[in-house]
């Protein structure tokens, strides 16, 4: 995978956990009936299902291949 790869799954990854972040946010200060922790949460779901099915797509046209079982032998 290229370096704009890893770059978009870092960018992905980072916005995943800012969106959890901001839910937190949104639910400490506006309690637990706020309709931004929803739209938060919601975001954040959406953004790792995304970056699931693109890393599921990604290894199974060989773009990227995993590593081997670390406890196979070589």
């Amino acid at each position: 995978m290229g370096m704009l790869g890893k770059l978009l799954v870092i960018l992905t990854l980072i916005a995943i956990l800012t969106s959890l972040a901001s839910a937190a946010v949104y639910l400490i200060r506006d309690g637990s009936d706020s309709r931004r922790v929803v739209r938060a949460l919601t975001i954040r779901v959406g953004l790792s299902v995304v970056l699931f099915l693109a890393l599921i797509t990604l290894v199974m046209t060989g773009v990227i291949e995993p590593n081997s079982h670390p406890y196979q032998r070589v």
